[in-house]
């Protein structure tokens, strides 16, 4: 079992910026999976990206340039660190990881871009 604990949301102005880190309860070294989901009110919950354990990376279409996901094993813990923030970016994101066919997902952190 992982326990998933997501921080750093807020309020943003568009064109800001935001990093998002997500703790891990133990070691992420072996998890095959990690990735950053989103939803936005009224929408179903999407992919935003993800990090494989040999490195690779994958993004969303519409965060493509201006959001990196990143994964520090040591303090076992993944980053989304977001730039160029739109309105349309406004959603709870939550953290999620993959590993022996289980998931692991946490509780959410609220990101609003609004001026």
């Amino acid at each position: 079992q992982v326990q998933l604990v997501e921080s750093g949301g807020g309020l943003v102005q568009p064109g800001g910026s935001l990093r998002l880190s997500c703790a891990a309860s133990r070691s992420i070294f072996t998890i095959y999976t990690m990735g950053w989901y989103r939803q936005a009110p009224g929408k179903q919950r999407e992919l935003v990206a993800t990090h494989l354990i040999g490195g690779s990376t994958n993004y969303a279409d519409s965060v493509k340039g201006r959001f990196t996901i990143s994964r520090d094993s040591a303090k076992n813990t993944v980053y989304l660190e977001m730039n160029s923030l739109k309105p349309e970016d406004t959603a709870v994101y939550y953290c999620h990881g993959k590993s022996g066919g289980l998931d692991y997902w946490g509780q959410g952190t609220q990101v609003i871009v609004s001026s």
